[in-house]
């Protein structure tokens, strides 16, 4: 493995070498040369500006993580036959608390795609204020299509390898695509059996024992009370505005609910293979029945009511709207469906997912002075309430819904606030630069602090 290292004269040339090294350092994996470059190219200038960081080399360190743990999954299908995946840790930087984020089962999956996430996780868990580091994992199984016998199975054989690595105090995994509270559960009782403690190991646990009262409604809700900030600091709201939401899983769902509860209306919502427009807006029976058939992990397309209307193969970008809230997975924005976006009206685009715009997408949107407000700020909100759920296990306490979704709100006002501070200028904030070097500055200082290691 190469030296990195940079000299240069200026941000954009620290840029070009930084990210040279970079791929040469970690070939095959664009996920994550996406995530790195477009931190990067917001922090540079702010890190030319206070040498500190330049000298002690934060950048490289940081995006180098602490470790990958790779390793094999074997269990038993429902007809005997030995089934192999693949899983991964991925524990990137502890310098502000234990890792914390999400395990993810998806075909998808891979070391790119965990350390972009791990990556972005950083940032995002130090915006919250909360004593928490970054980190990621998951496996490439694929959950649909399998019985619960099935999941179960593969969840007990994934934490027996990953119980050696997790803790409450080192490393406190939660849930992601394809791991909602039945494979957390699953995970967790795993853990209990092999350790013999009980103890907030996993965020995402049933009320019954630990968990959090709207952790599953988490991201959505804070997405939208992180956009209602961002309206109102620029004299709008979300009152009679038409909105897009791609996907439909719980981030989605709740973003949707929440847009709903605040006058919004809803017109589009999405899945891997098409839209659902619904011309009039969603209503409550609508949303029921989406979430029936996520439930049974079932398309939109057999969704049968005469208010939607469903459009194969087809994103929802190309409809007229207000705002966008991308909530179904990473780049599912690129630059030619930001351009329908803005060609249809479109005055903002709020993250709801990790990363779902390309960075083309991104430099359009602020060319164009759209709002955008960054997944590591926007999204918070579900990692927001995984570390209350360890405050509440570490305390033994539960706290009931009002008060943790009121702590929910003041954490997105803060994170708001933060991006306020570090990304206004000139009278208009770019979201983007204040959440980057909002989370930049607390993990840096403390890797600082700790000198070099």
């Amino acid at each position: 493995m190469s030296d990195f290292f940079c000299i240069a004269d200026n941000p954009k040339e620290y840029h070009e070498c930084f990210m040279q090294g970079l791929v040469k350092r970690n070939p095959g994996e664009p996920e994550f040369h996406q995530a790195a470059s477009e931190v990067a190219s917001t922090l540079l200038p702010y890190v030319f500006d206070h040498k500190k960081y330049i000298e002690a080399k934060i950048l490289e360190r940081l995006t180098e993580p602490d470790r990958v743990i790779s390793f094999r999954v074997c269990w038993e299908d429902d007809k005997g036959d030995v089934r192999v995946n693949r899983g991964y840790r991925v524990q990137f930087n502890n310098s502000i608390g234990p890792y914390k984020g999400g395990l993810r089962f998806h075909p998808s999956v891979n070391q790119s795609v965990l350390k972009f996430l791990g990556f972005e996780q950083i940032f995002k868990n130090s915006l919250t204020t909360l004593p928490i580091g970054g980190g990621k994992g998951g496996s490439d199984f694929d959950p649909k299509g399998k019985s619960d016998r099935e999941i179960m199975r593969f969840c007990q054989s994934f934490m027996t390898e990953l119980y050696r690595h997790i803790g409450e105090n080192t490393d406190v995994p939660a849930g992601d695509i394809g791991v909602g509270a039945k494979e957390v559960s699953y995970m967790f009782g795993q853990y209990k059996r092999l350790v013999n403690r009980f103890t907030g190991v996993l965020t995402g646990k049933g009320l019954e024992f630990g968990g959090s009262h709207i952790r599953t409604e988490a991201t959505g809700y804070g997405l939208i009370y992180f956009t209602m900030n961002a309206l109102e600091h620029n004299g709008d709201s979300l009152d009679g505005k038409v909105c897009l939401v791609s996907g439909s899983g719980n981030v989605a769902q709740y973003a949707a609910q929440k847009l709903m509860s605040l006058n919004a209306k809803v017109v589009a919502m999405s899945d891997s293979r098409g839209t659902l427009y619904m011309k009039n807006g969603l209503t409550v029976e609508l949303l029921d029945q989406i979430r029936e058939l996520k439930l049974n992990r079932q398309p939109l397309a057999k969704l049968e009511n005469p208010g939607a209307e469903y459009r194969e193969g087809q994103k929802p970008w190309g409809i007229e709207a207000d705002f966008a809230f991308p909530c179904a997975t990473q780049n599912e924005i690129d630059l030619s469906d930001a351009k329908a976006l803005t060609e249809n009206g479109c005055k903002g685009v709020f993250e709801g997912a990790n990363m779902p715009c390309t960075n083309e997408a991104i430099e359009y949107f602020q060319e164009k002075e759209l709002f955008f407000g960054p997944a590591k700020a926007a999204n918070a909100g579900g990692v927001a309430i995984s570390a209350l759920e360890m405050s509440q296990n570490s305390m033994g306490m539960s706290w009931d819904a009002e008060n943790v979704d009121s702590r929910l709100k003041q954490i997105m006002s803060d994170i708001h606030k933060t991006c306020v501070l570090y990304g206004e200028k000139n009278g208009r904030t770019c979201y983007l630069t204040g959440a980057n070097i909002g989370g930049f500055v607390k993990v840096a200082d403390a890797m600082l602090a700790y000198g070099i290691n």
